[in-house]
């Protein structure tokens, strides 16, 4: 069953691993940043002052909830470490501001039309599934899903899961919520279709944030990393022999492209794969197009996932 995975032992540096993208100089790129500290608020709130904090973040306070709600989770003993916790990782939030500019510079160097969000910072309880959140005008961030991987409070998730909850990874996660409104192509259902969309948003993050290893943008530890790099050939050998690309099968979601610990080849190598192998191989099709086509990142997005892969000339790394 190996046959499909032989892994070479090559020296592997992350170095060697880093965007491709042509530096462009975002420097002169006006851009205006607010960010707005509201666990601050929320936790330093009084039953005399919640009314006018409900009044500033209506859109953060269901009407159906009484106050007696907000005062409870204020003095929440679990919150409240959450709350003391992100100010100790965080702080004044400068170096997090800094790293915020210099993205939003480059999303509106490729997209003049960008309006910067506010970003809110808050407390969202552990919420994994929404660390960041990018709904219309507003950027919420759950700083208590940066305190550390190796924080305590994290005790009951996977690892692989754990292994994001870094602040270092914030600006990363901030472009990918961008790449999700930019990136979007409407819905498939070949498995072709699936990786193109996926390595097209992840190219919009490639441009973001140029210097971000690929390892850090993919959220793969430099092992995971590694293994994608030097199984790129037998990866996509998989898929064709397969007959995976033009399959409509749902569950190759499940397996290549979600979340998880591994992908599912459901063979004896999977426990060394990282998951999500199907969307950094539509990231390095994508790559493949980009750097043998002369088109705007519009038309980028508005091509076919069979003409786009037909004109990429793709050929994995062996």
């Amino acid at each position: 069953m190996k046959k499909y995975f032989i892994i070479i032992g090559l020296m592997f540096l992350l170095s060697c691993n880093k965007s491709k993208i042509a530096a462009v100089d975002a420097s002169k790129v006006d851009v205006k940043l607010q960010v707005e500290r509201f666990e601050q608020k929320f936790y330093n709130a009084t039953p005399e002052t919640l009314p006018l904090l409900k009044n500033e973040y209506p859109y953060l306070f269901p009407i159906f909830n009484h106050d007696s709600v907000w005062i409870n989770r204020i003095n929440d003993k679990q919150e409240r470490i959450y709350f003391k916790l992100s100010q100790d990782v965080f702080g004044d939030f400068i170096t997090e501001k800094n790293e915020i500019t210099q993205l939003f510079k480059h999303v509106k160097h490729y997209h003049p039309n960008f309006k910067e969000p506010k970003i809110i910072t808050l407390i969202t309880k552990l919420d994994y599934q929404n660390k960041v959140m990018y709904v219309d005008s507003l950027l919420f961030v759950s700083l208590d899903m940066y305190l550390g991987k190796n924080n305590d409070i994290y005790n009951e998730f996977p690892e692989y899961i754990a292994y994001n909850f870094e602040k270092s990874q914030l600006a990363v996660d901030i472009a990918i919520a961008i790449s999700e409104i930019y990136g979007f192509t409407g819905s498939h259902r070949q498995f072709l279709d699936i990786i193109i969309s996926e390595g097209k948003k992840m190219y919009l993050v490639d441009i973001y944030v140029p210097a971000i290893s690929d390892a850090q943008k993919m959220g793969y530890t430099s092992e995971k990393m590694e293994w994608a790099t030097l199984n790129e050939e037998q990866v996509w050998k998989y898929f064709v022999e397969k007959n995976l690309l033009y399959s409509t099968d749902p569950k190759l979601y499940s397996r290549f492209i979600s979340d998880a610990p591994f992908s599912k080849f459901y063979i004896d190598i999977d426990a060394d794969s990282p998951g999500r192998i199907g969307t950094w191989l539509g990231w390095q099709i994508v790559r493949s197009y980009m750097s043998k086509n002369d088109v705007t990142l519009q038309q980028l997005m508005e091509i076919n996932a069979d003409e786009l892969f037909k004109k990429s000339k793709y050929k994995p790394k062996k």
